[in-house]
């Protein structure tokens, strides 16, 4: 069972930062989707998919992830950087 520890990132959507210090432990899928016969749809038999745990540290996911034995990949956030630009800069 493998797993990945990511930390929540901005929606682009919106402007607010809720919520953005957690950190999420997502499982990997341990086998692939394939379509349903009748309908179409895809799915697979693989429940652990559906679980998401959030964590307000990156340490406490990775202490859950060693503590139940799940071989968890950290993915780390990379720095913000922001495009400071003036309104006049729009017309050069």
């Amino acid at each position: 069972m493998s797993a990945r520890i990511y930390q929540r990132p901005k929606n682009a959507m919106q402007s607010g930062k809720a919520l953005l210090g957690q950190w999420i432990l997502e499982f990997a899928p341990a086998e692939a989707r394939r379509p349903d016969p009748l309908m179409g749809w895809t799915g697979s038999g693989d429940t652990q998919v559906q679980v998401v745990l959030k964590f307000n540290t990156q340490a406490e996911a990775q202490a859950y992830a060693d503590k139940h034995g799940i071989a968890a990949e950290v993915h780390a956030t990379p720095p913000r950087r922001l495009k400071l630009q003036a309104y006049a800069d729009n017309f050069r």
